[in-house]
């Protein structure tokens, strides 16, 4: 076999055209499905509101029915996004409120809600800057190491009764992050790491099978 024959043979228009049609149409579809989907609820929420006031505009005005459905959709969804932030800081603690005491007053499923809402709180982002960096430390005796949170860097009484600085380390269980030692180590003895407080508690909550890539590829190093 020579080795003309075995290149493939090129396409034909009619193939080019098809393909090339085909490339465009899945271009324009998500356009063309937005746009209508638009239309859609402009004309069921508009051309239903519109009615109740388009009698009462000016002759001049009701040339307009495509603007004033428009107009009338856009009315409705601040008033439904007003509603939902009444009922969201009005009721809405109510509600939430009585929903965890219905979670709470099951048997078994009480302590998995229990369990989930202690780690939300604690991790949450009222508390994002709870843990400043993760590091290593020789827990809970030297030559076996640990995960932990560097927490703080001041130095009060507790730290100032020890015969060196000391920062306090929080060394949290696995899988449940939310119990854990609160430790003084020697600010020698700590190792800090380059990888980040949420990848280090995805490593905690996973027992270890999450381990974060290493070395970092920080942006810098992308942009180069």
């Amino acid at each position: 076999m020579s080795a003309s024959s075995s290149l493939p043979k090129p396409e034909s228009r009619l193939v080019t055209f098809r393909n090339a049609f085909i490339s465009g149409a899945l271009l324009l579809a998500p356009l063309i499905v937005t746009v209508w989907a638009f239309a859609q609820i402009i004309a069921l929420v508009g051309g239903t509101m519109s009615p109740l006031f388009f009698d009462r505009l000016p002759a001049t005005l009701r040339d307009l029915p495509f603007l004033w459905d428009v107009v009338s959709t856009i009315s409705v969804v601040l008033i439904v996004t007003a509603l939902g932030y009444v009922s969201r800081y009005v009721f809405g603690k109510f509600f939430v409120s009585m929903g965890e005491r219905f979670m709470l007053s099951i048997p078994g499923i009480s302590a998995v809600y229990n369990t989930v809402k202690q780690i939300v709180d604690t991790f949450g982002t009222q508390n994002k800057n709870l843990f400043n960096q993760v590091v290593l430390v020789q827990f809970p005796r030297p030559g076996v190491w640990a995960i932990g949170f560097l927490t703080n860097k001041t130095q009060g009484e507790a730290q100032a009764k020890t015969s060196e600085e000391v920062w306090t380390v929080f060394v949290p269980t696995s899988p449940n992050p939310t119990s854990g030692f609160l430790i003084l180590f020697p600010a020698r003895e700590i190792t800090p790491l380059e990888m980040s407080v949420g990848e280090g508690m995805k490593m905690i909550i996973s027992g270890g099978a999450v381990v974060p890539p290493w070395p970092v590829v920080k942006a810098a190093d992308l942009a180069n």
